[in-house]
């Protein structure tokens, strides 16, 4: 049993990271900022309607909340699409007027979204120790995009779009765990999951046996700040916490 994460920039395990054959990263949020992404897309529509109530805490909140249903309602929509009527949803909850080109610019926004200062570089550094894998809940255009801010070639590349559901969706963990095996010939015990959403990511790869490593970029271990994913009430175990994916790459 490994041990519930703390406040320490790595929690204690029988098994030491080295011994993993593969680093399955979700992307957003973990290596690129989607919370600057997402806050830097809605400003016009908050500029045009001349709102000065709307902070970043508040529109991320609301973001996180209208997100998580809209995937919920339509998991076979193509995310740049989705972020089209999630955009829409957030005009009507903050009594904004909107557009189809303000609708639209938001859905096309992904490429746009920045890596963090870290990402390039730590990925680099553990791609010479595992395999790396992404599972996303973009699109494959979208992820494309992201993809050459981030400085590696990944050995394999699973998105919503491929899949048909978006996480904490079980069915994506299942698609990671079967085409995993299938592609790179490695097994779940030979996994770990790498994210910073507790409820996109954490969650889900408890429930379908994975070992984690959470990047908290937030440092939501001492803190509320839940920024653009939604609440978890129960904070699952966590085998190893670090700040910043450079520290994990660091730490080997």
């Amino acid at each position: 049993m490994h041990r519930l994460f703390d406040t320490s920039q790595i929690i204690t395990t029988p098994k030491p990271i080295s011994e993993y054959k593969a680093l399955t990263f979700d992307c957003y949020g973990t290596l690129i900022d989607w919370e600057s992404g997402i806050w830097d897309a809605m400003q016009p529509l908050i500029a045009d309607n001349k709102r000065d109530d709307i902070t970043r805490s508040v529109g991320l909140e609301a973001f996180a909340t209208i997100e998580t249903a809209q995937e919920l309602h339509t998991p076979d929509m193509v995310y740049s699409e989705l972020l089209t009527k999630v955009h829409a949803t957030l005009a009507t909850h903050f009594e904004l007027k909107t557009n189809a080109q303000f609708n639209a610019a938001f859905g096309q926004s992904v490429p746009h979204w920045p890596a963090f200062p870290d990402s390039a570089d730590a990925l680099r550094l553990l791609k010479k120790h595992f395999k790396l894998v992404i599972l996303s809940n973009v699109h494959r255009e979208g992820f494309a995009a992201s993809n050459k801010k981030l400085g590696v070639e990944f050995d394999a590349i699973y998105t919503a779009e491929d899949i048909g559901s978006y996480k904490p969706n079980a069915k994506n963990f299942d698609y990671l765990i079967q085409h995993i095996d299938s592609d790179l010939a490695i097994n779940p015990d030979e996994i770990l999951h790498t994210a910073q959403s507790l409820h996109h990511d954490h969650v889900p790869a408890t429930l379908a046996g994975l070992s984690k490593a959470w990047i908290d970029r937030q440092n939501l271990a001492n803190s509320d700040h839940w920024g653009a994913t939604a609440v978890v009430k129960e904070r699952p175990e966590i085998d190893y916490r670090f700040c910043t994916l450079l520290q994990m790459a660091e730490a080997l």
